[in-house]
């Protein structure tokens, strides 16, 4: 699976760079490792019962480490046909449930988000195909060489299966969104649209044993349950993430940086705090930019400190010891709307932004507060 993720620390080991592409391995891979090696272990004692137990779950090991490398290669293949594409790629992180691959932007097409989709699937189908061509034409003689084989390419096969259904978090969710996105034109839809097929997904998981033992007459195998269970809530959680996204990124155009922004008046860097603030609601300003004596700005009054500043301190606190200097990265367009003005915002993450007009001249401040009421409707 692959992915657009915002920045975040993490914890983890750093496997190597290949493609230019960190690769991080969580904690959790060991878990899963540990799960597949005691129950790939007994099968192939079962397969080889010549073989003394400790090699058995050697052997083991060994596929679950292959495995990685498979889930791996399918998430390189998601990454570095983003990267041709000229998509930005965080990292890729193995853990509990599989990979993943931190695409840093969108796709501008839904031709390129659906062949970035299909590329990881695609591999582990090769893969899988490779291996039974192998299995078929190369090994016959049932050692641990052909078991290891046979198992990997039955797992590519079922992975590349799995991530074509049609639901997010999957890879087959990115594809079918790609398609409604095509038909539609409308990207959030895609998103809409394949947000509900992992839930729907999700909620077949946890049905089908159910009506498969109701169907064959059988009881409910209730331990197996679980990694269906597990997986449910997997596809459960990642389509509810995408549908909030999906809420989120349909408000973008709502972010318009002159209807949001805050009347501001000009002050010098000695002015008391309770003088700008009188002024400041004469002229029903809502913020204070620090200029020098020629009226150039130099920074801006940091509403948060005005307000833990106390009432009876302010006439004897001057704006500018609570003022933060103006970068160049601090001072946006004044026209800048939807994803261009959230892109310049996250650029540079600030409490407020000058906006100036194309000459130069300053229309008013924006607060990050006010962008961030467009997206929680407070």
């Amino acid at each position: 699976m692959s992915e657009q993720s915002p920045r975040q620390e993490f914890s983890g080991l750093r496997m190597g760079k290949p493609f230019g592409i960190p690769v991080y391995v969580s904690w959790t891979w060991f878990i899963v490792a540990a799960l597949i090696t005691w129950v790939i272990g007994g099968r192939v004692q079962t397969m080889l019962p010549e073989l003394d137990q400790t090699v058995a779950y050697a052997v083991a090991f060994v596929f679950a480490v292959l495995l990685y490398v498979s889930v791996l290669l399918h998430e390189l293949a998601h990454s570095v046909l983003a990267k041709a594409y000229g998509l930005p790629v965080r990292r890729i992180t193995l853990y509990l449930l599989g990979g993943v691959s931190e695409i840093e932007k969108e796709p501008p097409t839904p031709g390129k988000e659906f062949m970035i989709a299909a590329a990881g699937p695609a591999l582990s189908l090769g893969l899988g195909g490779i291996g039974l061509a192998a299995d078929v034409y190369l090994f016959n003689g049932g050692d641990i060489l052909e078991v290891l084989v046979w198992q990997l390419w039955v797992a590519n096969l079922i992975v590349g299966v799995f991530n074509l259904l049609p639901g997010l978090p999957l890879d087959g969710g990115r594809m079918l969104r790609a398609v409604v996105w095509k038909l539609t034109r409308r990207p959030v839809t895609g998103t809409v649209a394949a947000a509900w097929g992992g839930r729907v997904l999700a909620v077949l998981l946890v049905v089908s044993p159910f009506a498969m033992a109701m169907m064959s007459g059988q009881e409910v195998d209730y331990p197996g349950l679980l990694w269906p269970l597990v997986l449910a809530s997997f596809i459960w959680m990642g389509a509810s993430q995408s549908l909030s996204a999906a809420r989120i990124r349909a408000r973008i155009p709502q972010v318009n940086a002159r209807a949001l922004a805050r009347r501001a008046i000009p002050v010098t860097a000695e002015t008391p705090l309770s003088e700008a603030l009188r002024q400041a609601a004469e002229q029903r300003a809502g913020a204070l930019v620090v200029v020098d004596h020629e009226g150039r700005p130099l920074a801006i009054v940091n509403e948060a400190a005005v307000q833990a500043t106390p009432e009876h301190r302010r006439p004897w606190v001057n704006v500018g010891s609570m003022a933060k200097s103006l970068e160049p990265s601090l001072v946006l367009a004044a026209d800048l709307v939807g994803e261009s003005l959230i892109d310049a915002m996250r650029e540079t993450p600030a409490g407020e932004y000058l906006l100036v007009e194309r000459g130069g001249e300053i229309y008013g401040v924006l607060a990050t507060a006010d962008v961030n009421r467009v997206f929680t409707g407070v």
